[in-house]
């Protein structure tokens, strides 16, 4: 694996955790919401990640001296939450059944944000490693000045 496929995988992987940071923030925002256009209550929404055979490098003709292909991740797609809504009980809410109860979606906020925190870390593991490639090919141009 060359170098610049290092880069291209990081690159990947923090595109991915930034897209599961903006699908954990709506959860988080519509914690609360028991109507939407579609009808009923805000259904939480998941990412899924699979690897991305299709990751094109910097430079095709270092990779194909330098070995395989390399595969990065990618979001294969945000799965929506098909189970039934929480029911709390408030007659006095305008979206009230004619029971009383009120459907809200079924969000743990505790637990988004931790997911929340753990797409930061991946995300801040790839800056690292970005980082360190980085470094590696400076080191290397410098070796070639001397």
């Amino acid at each position: 694996m060359s170098l610049f496929s290092t880069l291209s995988v990081s690159a990947s992987g923090m595109s991915a955790q930034r897209e599961r940071t903006e699908v954990l923030v709506e959860n988080l925002a519509n914690s609360e919401t028991t109507r939407t256009p579609e009808g009923g209550p805000y259904r939480r929404k998941d990412v899924v990640f699979t690897e991305d055979s299709d990751l094109k490098s910097f430079s095709s003709e270092l990779d194909s001296a330098l070995g395989p292909g390399v595969e990065g991740v990618a979001v294969s797609e945000i799965a929506i939450d098909s189970s039934a809504p929480e029911m709390r009980y408030q007659p006095g809410h305008p979206d009230a059944n004619k029971d009383g109860y009120v459907a809200y979606p079924r969000i743990n906020p505790a637990e988004d944000m931790v997911d929340l925190l753990g797409a930061s870390r991946g995300y801040e593991a790839n800056v690292a490693a970005i980082s360190a490639v980085k470094d590696m090919i400076n080191k290397s141009l410098d070796l070639f000045k001397s």
